[in-house]
């Protein structure tokens, strides 16, 4: 707990708060009981018609979730090791639904989420360092990078745009996204901690709004202190006819994409930087091949009081291009860029570019507070349907070693109402969003 909270911020509200008891622990061998929750409360002044919701006025609504269930591993004397786990996951969704219309607030469920088995090498192979070797099989989340590309599977929407024999619901929990894990992986990962390493992976979704993907590829990277310096290739291998011909996505059996990236301070303390640059042949002439790339720089100001950072960057996402399990990974706003825009109103991560500036400040090792700035253009094909600004202000607070709180309250101003050919029903007032996130590690 503690600062390490508020180092990782909300990705770490959204992922890693997992609280693992260990069970037992003798020769070699550990078990834990894992357990993570998280709830969230919602308000919006508007809707937005790009779910299932066709008509004005706002939505309050709560989100929650549990994971529980037992990890393990075994290591041998000669440092090989074992390991895997299996959990269960029960999400719900209360009250009017999400203000993009993307649950009914009518979603619970409890489903399987982990069940992997992994082998890691220890000392075996000398020349990888330890560890260097390592296999996983099963149900898991998967990532690359900061999540620009892939960050799990984690679209969670609920059963509002069910019918017609299509069954989208995950269960609810939709903003939270509590579902992550991949249906099926096959995952090598060689290299250790610095210089060169891989990751060689067979990822298959069973989430209906995926479109059942099947992804496989490679992520190689060279870390080192002054940064990480990596590119990854992904290539779709097949999807489900009946979805994809639904949601516009049978591009993706035979897409391929090529990526680059770096994140670092380039050897210079307090600097931030970070890039990256995704070209996308799609594997049917039904989408537009798309390049999408970013550019972002940050400076903490260490030595003034609450450590003050300030970050700005630049994000353009081609009309065709495909942003695929992009997620919450290292704070708001990577890669959800705006809580309204990238959750219910639109852009999301296509046919757009941003601007963002982000300020965030440490009053005290407990708590931290942010403001974030969005600018969408040139969106829709050029038709600015989708243009409008969005300014964010949040915290993230340690209240007890049991209890993590983060607020947030949202203003999203689009350009154009639905009236004039945007996304927003109803005015082009802005809308009034908040959200509070509660994390109760057990």
């Amino acid at each position: 707990m503690t600062k390490t909270i508020l180092a990782a911020t909300v990705a770490a509200l959204m992922s890693a708060h997992a609280s693992a008891y260990t069970l037992h622990s003798e020769n070699g061998t550990e078990l834990n009981l894992d357990i993570e929750a998280v709830f969230g409360v919602f308000t919006s002044e508007e809707n937005y018609g790009l779910g299932a919701k066709t008509e004005g006025g706002g939505s309050d609504w709560q989100e929650g979730y549990i994971k529980y269930g037992f990890s393990g591993s075994h290591a041998y004397p000669s440092g090989v090791s074992v390991y895997g786990g299996l959990n269960l996951v029960s999400s719900g969704t209360w009250g009017d639904g999400d203000a993009g219309g993307f649950t009914t607030g009518n979603e619970s469920e409890t489903d399987l989420e982990d069940a992997y088995v992994g082998w890691r090498s220890g000392s075996l192979i000398s020349a990888l360092g330890d560890d260097g070797l390592e296999f996983s099989f099963g149900r898991q989340n998967f990532s690359i990078g900061d999540g620009f590309l892939i960050n799990g599977d984690a679209l969670n929407l609920g059963d509002a745009l069910n019918g017609g024999g299509y069954d989208f619901d995950r269960g609810g929990a939709y903003w939270l996204a509590a579902r992550k894990a991949f249906d099926r992986t096959a995952i090598a990962r060689i290299g250790g901690a610095e210089g060169l390493r891989a990751d060689l992976f067979w990822i298959k979704s069973d989430n209906p709004a995926q479109a059942m993907t099947e992804l496989a590829g490679i992520n190689a990277e060279y870390v080192m202190p002054e940064g990480t310096v990596g590119v990854a290739y992904i290539e779709g291998l097949g999807v489900n006819d009946k979805y994809a011909q639904a949601l516009g996505y049978t591009h993706r059996d035979g897409q391929q994409t090529l990526s680059l990236r770096y994140q670092g301070n380039a050897g210079v303390e307090n600097l931030f930087l970070s890039g990256e640059l995704v070209t996308q042949d799609q594997g049917d002439n039904t989408r537009k091949d798309g390049d999408a790339w970013y550019v972002e720089a940050g400076w903490t100001f260490a030595d003034m009081p609450w450590s003050p950072s300030v970050n700005y960057r630049y994000a353009t996402f081609d009309e065709g291009f495909d942003p695929l399990f992009f997620g919450f990974n290292r704070g708001y706003g990577t890669w959800f860029q705006g809580e309204v825009a990238a959750n219910y109103a639109g852009p999301f991560n296509s046919d757009t570019d941003v601007h963002h500036i982000g300020i965030k400040a440490s009053p005290t090792e407990m708590l931290s507070l942010g403001a974030l700035f969005f600018d969408f253009s040139d969106t829709a094909g050029g038709s600015g349907a989708l243009d409008g600004q969005e300014l964010d202000l949040y915290a993230e607070w340690v209240v007890t070693p049991n209890l993590v709180i983060s607020p947030l309250i949202g203003f999203y101003t689009p350009d154009n109402s639905s009236a004039n050919g945007g996304s927003q029903i109803g005015t082009d007032d802005t809308n009034v969003y908040g959200q509070v996130i509660a994390i109760v590690p057990f």
